[in-house]
C-alpha cells in the first residue's frame, strides 16, 4: 500500500506548481493557489506554509486537490510505492 510522502511546504507548492496552480496571495502562515481552467473556472486551493507539515494536513491538501487533478497524478508525487 503506498505512504504518503513527508513533505515540506515548498515540495507541496512545487508539486501542485506542475498541476499549474499558481500564487496568488499569502495570508499570514498560509498560500492560496489558483489554476484557471480555458473555460474561465477558476480552482482554488489553500496550502499552509510551515517548514514541516503533520501528516493530516497533507492528507488534506491532497483530498483537497484531487477535486481538481487526477488522484493516480497525485500519487506520484504525494505518495511512495
Amino acid at each position: 500500500m503506498p505512504r504518503l510522502r513527508r513533505l515540506t511546504a515548498r515540495q507541496v507548492l512545487r508539486a501542485l506548481g506542475g498541476f499549474g496552480f499558481d500564487i496568488v496571495a499569502t495570508h499570514g502562515s498560509h498560500a492560496k493557489l489558483v489554476r484557471c481552467l480555458p473555460d474561465g473556472e477558476r480552482q482554488v486551493l489553500t496550502v499552509p506554509i510551515h517548514k514541516h507539515l503533520a501528516v493530516g494536513t497533507l492528507r488534506a491538501i491532497v483530498r483537497q486537490a484531487a477535486r481538481f487533478v487526477p488522484s493516480r497524478d497525485l500519487q506520484r508525487e504525494f505518495f511512495t510505492d
